[in-house]
């Protein structure tokens, strides 16, 4: 038995290996479209350099390595998306692309790599605690099941929070904010690295601007994918922002995305109204939706009781895994 590792040829087996593993790791999880997977190589997110390595086994690529270096902060981490066909497990392949990715962060000056794992199957945290790696952050997938919604604890729940919210103003868009919004959406995101809770990973506040988050929107588009967004303004000031990122090829399927509300506006339950508000917004749009995906962390109690308010359940565990180099 052979087990080597080599940078990816052919991008249409990057795609066989990561829908092979994601349908068998996380099966209720709509995998995106060939197509869509295949243009990042062309329309990446800005900021990030990718590189993607093959692992093989007698000369079958079995396994796939992403890199994701960050060229504007975060310069100490590389993020790693490490993945083995189930059928071909515990026999080498995973060793030798971690042996990659540590040579490739070395050669790009980082300390740590970052990767996640899905407990509902023991595979990921067997070889991340092989590997050295320690549980960095523990989060909670959940999801809304948008076609059993009560519209009558849904009216409840924004008729509560509408009452801490005088004064308040909210507006929804799609894709890129618009040009009053833009920067504030910027300071917003920028803020949740040091506002979530990221437990013992090694993070830093992201370098947002307007520039930033145009490319990324628009590269998001250029990938088949749309931003569902809702913020709540007091005066012309954004306070709060919220976004729903769906895949255009897959109509009953969406992720909830960050959710934040400036320090200095809390306590007038403004992450629950602009959530609630976005629900609308997108479910408006999109008459095919059935459900909606969101990731938080385990300690953020916060956003867990909201989104418990609202309907969303718990689905599965992960972990937020960091390798010191």
């Amino acid at each position: 038995m052979r087990v080597s590792a080599g940078p990816l040829q052919t991008p249409e087996i990057a795609y066989d290996i990561a829908a092979a593993t994601a349908h068998h790791d996380c099966p209720d999880i709509p995998f995106q479209s060939r197509e869509n997977y295949l243009k990042i190589l062309d329309n990446p997110p800005p900021a990030v350099t990718f590189e993607r390595h093959l692992g093989y086994l007698d000369g079958e690529p079995v396994g796939l390595l992403v890199l994701e270096f960050p060229q504007l902060d975060n310069l100490d981490v590389v993020w790693a998306e490490l993945l083995v066909l189930p059928g071909h497990r515990r026999q080498g392949v995973g060793r030798a692309l971690l042996d990659v990715a540590a040579e490739r962060a070395a050669a790009h000056n980082r300390k740590h790599i970052q990767a996640s794992t899905v407990d509902r199957h023991p595979d990921g945290r067997a070889f991340a605690e092989a590997a050295g790696a320690k549980p960095g952050l523990a989060e909670i997938r959940s999801r809304l099941d948008v076609t059993a919604l009560d519209p009558t604890l849904l009216a409840g729940l924004r008729a509560e929070a509408e009452k801490h919210a005088a004064g308040y103003t909210l507006r929804s868009w799609l894709g890129v904010p618009p040009d009053d919004l833009i920067d504030g959406v910027a300071y917003l995101e920028g803020r949740l690295n040091a506002d979530a809770p990221s437990g013992d990973l090694t993070l830093e506040p992201e370098k947002m601007d307007a520039a930033r988050i145009r490319d990324g929107e628009l590269a998001r588009q250029k990938r088949g994918r749309l931003s569902y967004q809702t913020g709540a303004l007091l005066g012309d000031r954004l306070a709060a922002w919220t976004w729903i990122n769906v895949d255009l090829g897959h109509p009953s399927h969406a992720w909830q995305s960050t959710t934040i509300v400036d320090p200095g506006h809390r306590g007038h339950r403004l992450g629950l109204l602009v959530k609630l508000e976005n629900l609308d917004f997108v479910h408006g749009h999109r008459p095919a939706l059935e459900a909606i995906d969101t990731f938080n962390a385990a300690e953020n109690t916060y956003m867990l009781k909201v989104n418990r308010a609202m309907g969303f359940r718990a689905v599965d565990d992960w972990i937020e895994w960091q390798k010191d180099l």
